[in-house]
């Protein structure tokens, strides 16, 4: 770690520029030039940046974060898509503020050099962007309320509390144009269930499907917590994108839009950088490369790229976070995509109201919304540990079905079975929405499929199952396509007590096996 230095860059800095008459009066003459002598600029300028921050370095990159100040990492150098500028724009205003003159560009580029030397030594951090563990206590976790004094919010199983996190011992946080200002939560009058009604008047979401809303904002409050992929559906005019907005603005703040689906995975990889949540609009599809992607965010994946002006670093960036979209058909998913998916049903809007009026009210309501959903989110840690021991029946979305089940103890809800339920229905409409899965199911039911089951080749199995596919469907061009697919469904087949066994050997030209048990 970088220490200040013993004597004031400001001073120095001041004695830089005591010209006589002033930045546009006469040249000093000579006797006077001799009089003025001091630092160079340069030195002026890092001994600025040494007293004023300490120096980390996180994923390889040097941050600066200030001696006294909010808990908040600065770049060295500017980078797109910071929201805090860099230490290199910060040194050119205090260098300004002293001097009353602009510093040397070669001046300021040596300064940053030096610094990021420096910074060499410094430790590897961590930083957070929006949602961090504390430091000292598992249990206990750090909202960012994305203010510029860093004021952040506390959630420990004995309470919430609105404080600041220590300077050195973190956690610091990391801030980019996606992330907003929240409000500050206050306490609800009529305790959580006040705050979640007001949510419920905000969010036209079923009976059923709020509290699994509740719970997806909650497992978002977790930092490592793999959380399924939130999916707003609902008929035509049940306002998808506005409830997304006003879901996504308690943790990102409102001002920041739903987005468009990114077109490669390197945006894609940018984008989970630089954001809390991924909320997508509008998706008309899911190609297979991005629900690939999604499904290595929901539990944590890496993506690494060319470091810039490098022929041989990489960079890597790192990404768990919550996803929400909207207009996705179910039967566009993949089965591994539905089975990491959790859908939100909206009912439909009966009273309408126009959206400043809606958003007015949304603004007002926030502060008390926000305090309501950190009361549960107090409640649901302090009984966390308890209700993954009574757990007993876990799907493959094990941790986000603890957090359920505590949620369900302490508010006497039922979205658990809620849970199990939607992913069932998600299944069958994956199922029913691939050709070749409702093809195979249309076969095993039907009395034409042999009641001890099916033996046969994969050439055999097409030859069957096309000839049920509907006019005008994508039907797999070979019969390894097909293999290929069939393996891919094997899980959600085998949920509805369809077994299809490949051949362990070549023998007999690698004939499967397809048993039903219905």
């Amino acid at each position: 770690m970088t220490t200040p230095l013993p004597y004031d860059a400001a001073s120095a800095a001041r004695s830089l520029v005591a010209i006589p008459g002033g930045l546009t009066g006469p040249a000093p003459d000579a006797a006077q030039q001799g009089q003025l002598k001091g630092p160079p600029q340069v030195e002026v300028l890092r001994a600025i940046g040494q007293n004023e921050f300490r120096y980390l370095r996180s994923n390889g990159d040097p941050y600066a974060v200030p001696w006294d100040g909010a808990p908040i990492a600065v770049p060295l150098r500017a980078k797109a898509h910071s929201s805090t500028g860099s230490v290199r724009q910060l040194l050119t205003v205090r260098y300004l503020q002293a001097h009353d003159r602009t510093p040397s560009q070669t001046a300021l580029s040596d300064a940053v050099a030096a610094l990021d030397a420096l910074a060499l030594s410094a430790p590897e951090t961590n930083l957070w962007l929006r949602v961090a563990p504390d430091p000292h206590d598992p249990n206990v976790t750090w909202l960012d309320l994305g203010r510029p004094d860093g004021q952040s919010v506390r959630i420990a199983p004995d309470g919430w509390t609105l404080t600041y996190p220590d300077p050195e011992e973190g956690p610091i946080w990391r801030r980019t144009k996606l992330i907003g200002e929240l409000p500050l939560p206050e306490r609800p009058q009529g305790g959580w269930q006040a705050g979640i009604d007001t949510l419920a008047q905000m969010l036209p979401f079923t009976a059923a499907t709020l509290p699994l809303a509740v719970a997806w904002w909650l497992a978002a409050l977790r930092p490592s917590l793999p959380r399924p992929i939130a999916y707003l559906t609902g008929e035509q005019g049940t306002g998808k994108t506005t409830a997304g907005r006003m879901l996504v603005g308690l943790l990102d703040g409102a001002a920041i839009p739903l987005r468009q689906a990114p077109e490669n995975l390197k945006d894609l990889g940018v984008t989970a950088s630089a954001g809390w949540t991924l909320p997508f609009d509008n998706l008309s599809g899911i190609p297979k490369w991005m629900s690939d992607a999604l499904c290595r965010v929901v539990t944590g994946g890496a993506q690494v790229s060319r470091a810039l002006y490098s022929d041989d670093d990489v960079s890597i960036l790192v990404s768990q976070r919550p996803v929400l979209l909207t207009g996705i058909d179910t039967g566009a998913m993949s089965n591994d995509l539905a089975e990491r998916s959790m859908a939100l049903e909206l009912q439909r809007i009966t009273k309408r109201r126009t959206l400043a009026e809606l958003w007015g009210a949304y603004e007002q309501a926030s502060p008390q919304i926000l305090g309501a959903l950190l009361d549960l989110a107090v409640m649901v840690w302090a009984d966390l540990p308890h209700a993954a021991a009574a757990l007993v029946d876990r799907p493959r979305m094990a941790d986000f079905s603890e957090l359920l089940h505590a949620l369900d103890r302490v508010t006497g809800w039922t979205a658990l079975e809620t849970f199990h339920g939607s992913q069932d229905e998600l299944v069958e409409a994956v199922l029913d929405g691939n050709p070749v899965t409702a093809a195979l199911r249309d076969w095993v039911s039907s009395p034409s499929f042999p009641i001890g089951g099916w033996t046969g080749t994969m050439t055999e199995l097409n030859a069957l199952l096309s000839a049920r596919c509907s006019p005008g469907e994508r039907w797999p061009q070979t019969s390894a396509v097909l293999s290929a697919r069939l393996k891919q469904s094997a899980p959600a087949l085998r949920s509805r007590g369809i077994n299809v066994i490949a051949p362990t050997s070549n023998k007999n030209g690698r004939k499967y096996t397809i048993t039903f048990t219905p």
